[in-house]
């Protein structure tokens, strides 16, 4: 593996995720629920920009590499699903709406590694709705972390939690589309 700063902005986003579950660990008289959304809110979106970023730089630095490529998504789920879990304890999302966006997560990877082996991975690569589901779980999920309305009016809560159902809506939407693509490669493996 080359060292590279895509590769290090990866590796810092997974870093965040203890991080993160820190801010919530501590315990209750060292900070204010307040301070903890901020910094909760602060730090997911920075992760998610390095996300971004990483592999623009790479592109663009030419830095691309078959490690970077294997770990940036990893590191893209460790950092939705740590996030989720902690939304779901602090009673912020539903178990439902976690258990598909993080199922779904875990079930594409392992159809996406299976049909890699079986040398048909572009069948299974990401398409426009897995984009939109992103998109829409990387607005929610910071909103439901701030949790409190910004500028005492605009209901980030309210508006989170709509994204987060349009994001789990999305994600059975997109894991149906993989699995009918990937329906001939399961069929004949069986």
């Amino acid at each position: 593996m080359r060292w590279n700063l895509p590769i290090a902005l990866t590796w810092m986003r997974m870093l965040a995720i203890p991080l993160l579950v820190a801010i919530y660990l501590m315990p209750a008289d060292d900070m204010s629920m307040p301070l903890r959304n901020l910094l909760a809110t602060a730090l997911f979106i920075a992760a998610a920009v390095t996300d971004w970023f990483d592999g623009w730089l790479a592109r663009r630095m030419d830095q691309t590499s078959s490690f970077g490529a294997f770990l940036d998504p990893v590191a893209d789920k460790l950092l939705v699903c740590a996030a989720l879990v902690l939304l779901l304890e602090l009673q912020r999302v539903g178990a439902l709406v976690a258990v598909i966006i993080i199922g779904r997560e875990i079930a594409i990877s392992a159809l996406r590694e299976w049909m890699a082996q079986t040398g048909a991975r572009a069948s299974v690569a990401v398409n426009s709705i897995g984009k939109f589901k992103t998109t829409a779980q990387m607005a929610a999920i910071p909103m439901l972390l701030y949790h409190d309305p910004l500028l005492g009016v605009i209901p980030v809560q309210r508006i989170g939690t709509w994204l987060i159902y349009v994001a789990a809506v999305l994600t059975l939407w997109s894991m149906f589309y993989y699995l009918k693509r990937a329906w001939p490669y399961l069929r004949d493996a069986s």
